[in-house]
């Protein structure tokens, strides 16, 4: 149990250091060099979603196919990146993005598990959203750079939220869908948080 309200506490605390960042993920940086796409993804309403996609793979697929959630997102994050680039973007693309939060939290909170099929399309569609905004706020001459750096940190994200949705499977046994719950919950309220804000 002890161990149980540790995880819960180690996750409250991320959360609560996560909401002291930048609220929204489009503003007040650069978007031409490496090193500024390195740091773009960490704008908290990227971060809580590549980590809840992590984390809902760990839950939802089997060990072995755990690593398609982070594919299916960095997949349609880099295609739809490129079509915002192209000039694909819409005003209210910011929003949309928020509500990704909320919807990963809700996947990762509810008992019963979402088909593959439909988890992975969600995910999809939720990564397009993502890749459509960070293609659209790049220059020409700065893109590759800033894509790899995006896709880069995109990727630890999705790793890091693996590994600690496959920490809580193995360790925490008896309490796993409570502290997913207790995650999920706690996206989808920073999720509508970060909606409020835009």
């Amino acid at each position: 149990m002890s161990s149980t309200k540790n995880s819960l506490k180690l996750i409250a605390t991320l959360l609560t250091l996560g909401a002291t960042g930048v609220a929204q993920a489009h503003t007040g940086h650069g978007t031409e060099s490496l090193m500024e796409g390195l740091s773009h993804p960490f704008g908290l309403d990227h971060l809580l979603a590549m980590v809840a996609v992590g984390l809902w793979s760990a839950k939802s697929l089997s060990l072995r196919e755990a690593w398609q959630g982070p594919a299916t997102f960095m997949s349609a994050l880099l295609a739809s990146a490129v079509l915002g680039h192209m000039g694909l973007a819409a005003s209210w693309m910011d929003t949309a993005i928020a509500l990704s939060v909320v919807l990963f939290g809700l996947m990762l909170a509810r008992q019963q598990t979402l088909g593959k099929a439909t988890g992975l399309a969600l995910i999809a569609v939720a990564a397009s959203l993502h890749g459509v905004a960070h293609g659209a706020e790049t220059p020409a001459a700065g893109f590759m750079g800033y894509a790899l750096g995006f896709m880069l940190t995109s990727a630890c994200l999705h790793a890091s939220g693996l590994g600690l949705g496959l920490a809580i499977q193995r360790h925490l046994q008896a309490s796993r869908g409570l502290a997913f719950g207790v995650m999920g919950s706690a996206l989808a309220g920073a999720g509508l948080y970060l909606s409020a804000q835009i």
